[in-house]
């Protein structure tokens, strides 16, 4: 199917890829399907994303664990019920990410991630009270020194 978006104009995109979100994205509840998109084939830790419906919407997501090896989402045992698996390393995580001039003052929300069950394409936005929610991107800088 294709649809149009915020940054590719309209692109092509397999429906089996599709993930649904049964309670939608905090702060847009009545968005239930979105497409994960690269924003450049070299950079796969950097992901659109992106409403099937409204074009407009769109959030940077990334993956955490190519930034932070030492991120360890545990989700509750209902919410491991509700994306059918026994435990949490059985899932994707994506974080949304706000991009910012300069990119070192951008932030990740650790807080908030995206779980996708990759077998079922179902998607859940969590809260995990262990994180930040504007985790900065310079502090990942400062350790790597």
């Amino acid at each position: 199917m294709k649809i149009l978006t915020k940054y590719f104009g309209e692109v092509a995109v397999d429906p089996k890829t599709t993930l649904h979100f049964k309670e939608g994205i905090f702060g847009f509840e009545d968005e239930k399907e979105f497409a994960l998109l690269q924003f450049s084939e070299e950079e796969s830790f950097l992901l659109c994303l992106q409403s099937i419906k409204t074009p407009y919407l769109a959030f940077t997501v990334v993956n955490p664990f190519m930034l932070m090896p030492n991120y360890k989402p545990m989700l509750n045992d209902e919410e491991l019920k509700q994306m059918q698996v026994e435990k949490s390393e059985d899932l994707c995580f994506y974080n949304m990410c706000r991009i910012k001039k300069p990119v070192s003052d951008s932030t990740i929300n650790l807080r908030c991630p995206i779980v996708i069950n990759d077998c079922t394409r179902q998607a859940k936005q969590v809260i995990l009270d262990d994180y930040e929610m504007r985790f900065p991107l310079s502090s990942l800088e400062k350790r790597d020194e």
